[in-house]
């Protein structure tokens, strides 16, 4: 019982871990339809957002995160006003625009900052273990977890129950109709990848305790990120749910049968034949017009 009870929590600590990196890139991507290649490195500012102000004002993680999410919030903010407003009509070019500053975030990170690595201090408060049906797991990890579950609750309720959900919802099914009955696509796109960059920045500040904190670390949560919301569908919040949670048992399963490695390219080769045969993800989405 202890050892299923521990393959389950690792499995939902992984996928937690997975929503919170792709919850921001999903909404992003699936109301203004940018492929944000910089994602990774929103995830990226984020930790080293949490690094110094620890470092550089003694504040712990939990009182930073607040501060974080309005911090990349603001970033997200001035990447689309400056770059990404004005390529919404050629998706290719923000493929390489948003590429283009993913680069210039990890180079001013290592000018600034250095190349080396970084350590983010876990609060003592959730570092101890928490003992689940004879199965040891990290309060921390279970910290994670509750957050990403409330993030996707508030951004659900935002999504299903406001009128800026609405007006979202309706420039995700034909953004020319909305404008046309005075909805300002601009600003709800605006607003809309300033949310995705500060979940995203919330992200990165979250896990930098359980992993090190470097300019490239980014590379591999836009990877998992983009086959979670690949596999839920771009335009689904629950099919990003379902995607993280399946990914996540998924690799743990494997894992602990195999290895990380072998379980990684496993899970990408069930994603690619899940894709073959069901390409708009787990989820339908409508399609933008």
């Amino acid at each position: 019982m202890d050892i299923v009870v521990s393959q389950i929590m690792t499995g939902l600590s992984i996928a937690s871990i997975l929503m919170l990196v792709s919850l921001g890139l999903a909404i992003i991507y699936g109301v203004t339809g940018v492929i944000n290649l910089a994602h990774g490195e929103f995830v990226m500012l984020g930790a080293y957002a949490a690094w110094a102000l620890q470092t550089e004002l003694g504040l712990g993680l939990l009182p930073s995160l607040v501060a974080i999410f309005l911090i990349l919030a603001a970033v997200g903010w001035l990447v689309e006003v400056l770059v990404i407003r004005h390529l919404y009509d050629r998706p290719l070019d923000t493929i390489l625009a948003t590429w283009g500053i993913g680069v210039m975030a990890q180079q001013a990170i290592r000018l600034t900052a250095g190349g080396e690595l970084r350590y983010v201090q876990m609060p003592e408060s959730l570092s101890a273990s928490v003992d689940i049906f004879g199965a040891t797991e990290s309060a921390y990890r279970l910290f994670i977890l509750a957050v990403a579950l409330a993030l996707f609750a508030v951004t659900w309720a935002i999504y299903r129950y406001t009128s800026f959900g609405l007006k979202l919802r309706a420039i995700t099914q034909s953004r020319s109709v909305a404008s046309s009955f005075g909805i300002n696509a601009s600003r709800i796109y605006r607003l809309t990848f300033a949310y995705g960059a500060g979940i995203a920045g919330l992200a990165g500040a979250l896990v930098s305790p359980l992993k090190s904190v470097s300019p490239e670390m980014g590379t591999t949560y836009v990877v998992d990120a983009f086959m979670v919301v690949v596999l839920g569908g771009a335009q689904s919040l629950m099919g990003t749910l379902a995607s993280s949670g399946i990914l996540g048992e998924l690799s743990g399963y494997l894992a602990f049968y195999s290895n990380d490695t072998i379980a990684k390219a496993l899970v990408l080769l069930a994603i690619v034949v899940i894709i073959r045969f069901r390409p708009q993800g787990l989820f339908t989405a409508r399609v933008r017009a």
